[in-house]
């Protein structure tokens, strides 16, 4: 995408980047009763009705992303900085503000793109939202691949079962997620009507858990 982007913003990132963990989480199926209400991304991402996270896994069962290891000592961003694979997603959350915002106990689960997965995006897409005057857009993008709760494969496995196939999720952004599974695939339908598929699940970390997605996932 834009190494001269990702260039500038990484060393920032990384001191400001234990923040991916305000974001509140709450996880709804098809009833979508615990909805929140609050209008911005930031009040959205209290932490109110979250999940109960999953025991952790140990250290050694966590997976390496982007040919980094994920500490599940540290937070998102913190891991995430340190995956080759997600400098485009660093550089985009450092464009759209959404540092300090999402700084905080968690937890929550990040739906994360690849650079593989933004490169899928039209030719330009990347380089006009994070522009300044198109910060509201980015920031809604990235919002929508934040749930609440701390979400494991067998949390949305378990979900998608009791929905007969599938399972909704409300995201940080306000939007819906709709969970399904090709095999033991966990495939995410957008509001497009787009798919992403998980290819790297369960990350876990301090304040939630990462799980890798092969496409960028779009609001209405």
């Amino acid at each position: 995408m834009r190494k001269s982007l990702v260039v500038s913003s990484l060393g920032a990132l990384s001191l400001s980047l234990v923040a991916l963990a305000g974001c509140a989480a709450e996880t709804t199926s098809n009833n979508n009763s615990n909805a929140m209400n609050a209008n911005s991304p930031a009040a959205r991402m209290s932490p109110a009705a979250t999940m109960s996270a999953s025991p952790a896994m140990s250290q050694a069962d966590n997976p390496m992303v982007g040919g980094a290891p994920m500490l599940r000592t540290r937070d998102i961003i913190d891991n995430a900085v340190n995956s080759k694979d997600h400098t485009t997603l660093v550089a985009a959350v450092k464009a759209a503000g959404l540092v300090e915002t999402l700084k905080g106990a968690g937890p929550f689960t990040v739906f994360a793109p690849t650079n593989a997965a933004f490169d899928k995006l039209p030719a330009g897409t990347v380089d006009t939202l994070v522009k300044p005057e198109n910060k509201a857009k980015l920031t809604g993008i990235l919002t929508y691949h934040v749930v609440a709760g701390k979400n494991d494969v067998a949390t949305i496995a378990k979900a998608i079962e009791a929905g007969g196939g599938k399972a909704t999720f409300k995201t940080v952004a306000g939007g819906t997620l709709t969970a399904s599974k090709s095999g033991d695939t966990v495939v995410l339908t957008d509001a497009k009507g787009g798919t992403a598929r998980v290819t790297i699940a369960d990350v876990n970390q301090s304040n939630g858990v990462i799980h890798v997605i092969d496409t960028v996932l779009m609001p209405k």
